[in-house]
């Protein structure tokens, strides 16, 4: 998905992964190689910035607070995880309302449909991975199954829609009267 992300997008790209409690920074090394953006753990009251992809710290809840800043959160699992896609698309969903985008990819849990549900409650868009091409189809089907979601789509479906959706950013003008 991050291979076909460019340079210069605009939107921020928030994601969680179900790791090990004592995983290493690995995952942030392997996907920096894959992108073109920077890739980072999100750090506690960090500003969410366009063009960056963030990840989820192993073993915290990952949200977002409503002046747009991550907050770390080592409160109980959510669907047996931690970090959990439900608690950090329920803040979100807060945060932003109906300008956030929430996808869920391939998984093994029903983490992430109860999230879902709540970007769309919130007006946001909902894309989930088609199950057909999914390694694990549990997470898909659930988003499926418990949210009205406005596309389901494969992965590389998924990306071409993010790089329309969030496009490039723009240059702030400058000088005065614009």
């Amino acid at each position: 998905l991050l291979e076909v992300i460019p340079a210069g997008f605009a939107l921020a790209l928030v994601f969680v992964q179900h790791l090990h409690p004592q995983q290493d920074d690995f995952l942030v090394e392997h996907l920096s190689k894959a992108c073109r953006l920077p890739v980072k753990e999100a750090e506690e009251k960090e500003a969410v910035k366009g063009g960056v992809v963030y990840l989820a710290p192993a073993n915290y809840h990952l949200l977002i607070e409503a002046d747009k800043t991550f907050s770390l959160s080592t409160d109980e699992k959510v669907n047996f995880s931690r970090p959990s896609i439900d608690v950090l698309f329920e803040t979100a969903a807060e945060a932003y309302g109906a300008g956030l985008i929430g996808v869920i990819l391939t998984g093994a849990s029903r983490d992430g449909a109860a999230g879902l549900r709540r970007i769309k409650e919130k007006a946001g868009i909902a894309i989930v991975q088609d199950p057909l091409t999914a390694e694990y189809p549990t997470m898909p089907l659930a988003a499926i199954e418990e949210t009205q979601t406005d596309c389901v789509l494969s992965i590389d479906q998924i990306g071409r829609l993010l790089c329309e959706l969030g496009g490039p950013r723009q240059p702030r003008p400058t000088g005065e009267g614009k």
